[in-house]
């Protein structure tokens, strides 16, 4: 039987085939149609997975590339499901290699009118034998180049999210010769591999990718949907570019599955699209794929602005005395929740004695509820900080307890930064978890919760695991799991997504959180430039952004604080209580100003008129684009020049209003060519920020 399948749904254009050997090929993934004739060719290398199994041949001159896999190359089409459910429509195909009786359902998910789809696979052993899973694709897709005359190693563009601690979402475009891949031969040993090994999923490079295609004006992007190990990879294979997305493996992570008889494993999801345009259309896309994967929930309708007494402020150092003035401060600026951070449970030096999470006496000594209660009596919701995941090597519980409640390796408790990683696979850990919660929310009223997490455990814990990595990844999907039984708990608590700041911005978290911690960044003109960049990685009204207004600083300094976070969540800090009334009304206008256009905020698509920001630029802009208006931050960083031309191509030949919506009564204006599509904005002097609102006219 030879069949072709074509899939024409939401702008995706997919063609797979079944040869007569009953060999399974994904031809084709693209926002354009197929027209290069690759049916009845030798298309053995576009396989829809690749598996290897241990004690199998890795049939191909591969290197470190995960390719020529087996028994992926013995796997036979048995059948495939081709339906609709809530989400859009739905197909799955079932494979099986009849040495092993390893049986592979490759499952891809529509989403009603958007062009990204959510790819995993499921394992199953169906023979007699024990397996072992070595390496297993949630998504291959060889011929990833194409379209157009070009030369791969010409026409294509990487764009790969560099991320660290306080200089989260660094996206740099390079093309692939940059990065030392050009054609050698009919295949290249080299690939250009991007992997995160550990409990921080985006300690270097965020979970995502994009390859623009400049000849055909195509974009395909990823993303990995997983909180630890991951690893993609681009190389060349018989003349053919292709891409593969995965979760952790054997190679780079140390992961090892045993699979025994009649058991089976699910790959970590991810999510894959394509678009005609640029990188903007690209983020815009996934951006309506976030929200559509999103747990519905009451913060992120109503997005509410937060206070948050660390940053610039008490840095993990609260008391009654000194939180009564800033809750008085917060309500006066119209905050909507205060949250205490870090220190309220411990006396002194608290970093590796936390893990029991009861209330210092010291800090509080009227009990903590004296100062939550009087957030509450302000009209704010309270909430509290917790690094729940882990208990200091200093912390007295921490020696009552078996080692099984943590992560260990070669016979002892793994340790980083002062702290023991809790295995949340064990009924006592979730336990002990639900209690403390249970304790903040019932006994003290929270219904805010940031929950940081401040160290990497590394590759994973060997206890009751085949593998580091195996045991990492089953404790990846435990928490994963409590969160969302809290959740189903406590439908209306907001627990902020934070991993000193953004090192675990991923969506297999962000599907549960209402709210993400961008940055720990302190310096609020670098934190700009992480700001601006931040809707590229998480929808802007999950995008928490610092505002801290420094006690000597001047007017432009607390502007450029509000500018940093209006278009997303304002996550408000600095001294309130102790700047000028002047500059207090400035806060409290940035404030009022992103309350009148939150509801727009949730339904935006976010895009960069200057392209992406980097710290070395003299401008930087963000834009927020909806049906009816378009909203505009600029920053100018450090120029010599005093106006810059910022191209609005969405808007281009259409007559709109210019207005400078914040702040109103300050020097700064703009001017739009409707010809052109480009706005030129004037701001006074360098390190200064305004927002502005564009209208169409009717």
């Amino acid at each position: 039987m030879y069949e072709i399948i074509k899939i024409k749904e939401n702008d995706l254009n997919l063609v797979f085939e079944i040869t007569e050997d009953q060999d399974l090929r994904l031809l084709h993934f693209s926002a354009l149609n197929l027209k290069n004739q690759l049916e009845g060719n030798d298309n053995k290398w576009f396989r829809l997975v690749e598996v290897q199994l241990s004690g199998e041949n890795h049939d191909d001159h591969h290197g470190a590339k995960h390719t020529g896999t087996l028994p992926a190359k013995r796997l036979e089409y048995q059948t495939h499901k081709d339906y609709r459910n809530h989400q859009g429509r739905k197909l799955e195909f079932i494979l099986k290699d009849l040495i092993t009786c390893l049986e592979v359902t490759s499952h891809l998910q529509f989403y009603n009118d958007i062009s990204v789809i959510s790819s995993w696979v499921d394992l199953e052993n169906k023979g007699e034998e024990e397996l072992g899973i070595e390496y297993v694709s949630s998504f291959a897709l060889t011929g990833i180049a194409k379209e157009g005359l070009q030369s791969w190693s010409n026409k294509m563009k990487l764009y790969i999210p560099h991320h660290t601690w306080q200089g989260e979402a660094q996206w740099k475009d390079y093309s692939l010769r940059e990065l030392g891949l050009y054609p050698v031969s009919n295949f290249s040993m080299k690939r250009i591999s991007i992997s995160n090994t550990g409990t921080w999923s985006a300690k270097e490079f965020a979970p995502m990718g994009m390859l623009e295609n400049i000849e055909a004006g195509t974009n395909f992007f990823w993303q990995i949907e997983h909180n630890g190990s991951w690893q993609w990879e681009i190389s060349d294979i018989d003349r053919n570019l292709y891409l593969q997305l995965s979760g952790p493996t054997e190679q780079e992570h140390q992961w090892w599955k045993k699979l025994k008889p009649q058991e089976s494993f699910t790959t970590v999801p991810v999510a894959i699209g394509s678009v005609k345009g640029d990188f903007n259309d690209a983020i815009g896309e996934l951006t309506s794929y976030r929200r559509a994967i999103r747990r519905p929930n009451k913060d992120n309708e109503e997005l509410p602005v937060i206070f948050n007494d660390y940053m610039n402020c008490l840095f993990g150092e609260p008391t009654t005395e000194k939180l009564l003035p800033l809750i008085d401060a917060a309500e006066e600026a119209a905050c909507e929740y205060f949250c205490i951070d870090a220190g309220w449970y411990d006396d002194g030096y608290w970093w590796d004695g936390v893990g029991e999470w009861l209330p210092s006496k010291e800090r509080f000594t009227q009990g903590i509820e004296e100062p939550l209660n009087y957030i509450k009596a302000k009209g704010m919701v309270s909430g509290l900080w917790l690094e729940l995941e882990v208990m200091g090597i200093n912390c007295q519980l921490a020696d009552q307890v078996p080692d099984d409640w943590f992560f260990c390796r070669h016979g002892k408790r793994v340790i980083d930064h002062g702290r023991y990683q809790l295995d949340f696979r064990n009924p006592e850990v979730i336990n002990h978890a639900n209690q403390v919660v249970e304790r903040l929310i019932e006994d003290y009223g929270v219904g805010y919760i940031k929950m940081d997490y401040n160290i990497d455990a590394g590759a994973g814990t060997e206890l009751n695991a085949d593998s580091f990595g195996d045991g990492l990844l089953e404790h990846n999907r435990a928490y994963l799991a409590w969160v969302d039984s809290i959740f189903a708990r406590y439908p209306d608590l907001v627990i902020e997504n934070c991993s000193s700041g953004g090192m675990r911005m991923d969506y297999a978290l962000l599907k549960s959180h209402s709210i993400q911690s961008s940055s720990d960044q302190t310096d609020y003109r670098k934190n700009a430039v992480i700001a601006a960049a931040a809707p590229s990685l998480v929808t802007p009204e999950q995008c928490a952004v610092w505002s801290y207004p420094l006690t000597d600083g001047d007017q432009e300094e607390v502007i450029f604080n509000m500018v940093n976070a209006i278009l997303m969540r304002i996550h408000q800090s600095g001294h309130l209580a102790e700047i000028d009334q002047e500059r207090k009304a400035l806060v409290k206008e940035g404030i009022n100003y992103y309350k009148g256009i939150r509801e727009d905020i949730k339904n935006s698509l976010p895009f960069w008129p200057l392209g992406l920001p980097s710290f070395d630029d003299q401008w930087i802009s963000l834009g927020l684009k909806t049906a009816k208006k378009t909203y505009v931050a600029v920053w100018r960083l450090n120029s010599q020049v005093n106006t810059c031309r910022l191209p609005i191509r969405h808007l281009k030949g259409m007559e709109v209003k210019v207005r400078m919506t914040y702040p109103l009564e300050v020097e700064g204006e703009g001017y739009w060519n409707q010809s052109s599509g480009i706005l030129t904005v004037s701001l006074p002097q360098n390190n200064t920020a305004r927002i502005f609102e564009l209208v169409k006219m009717d």
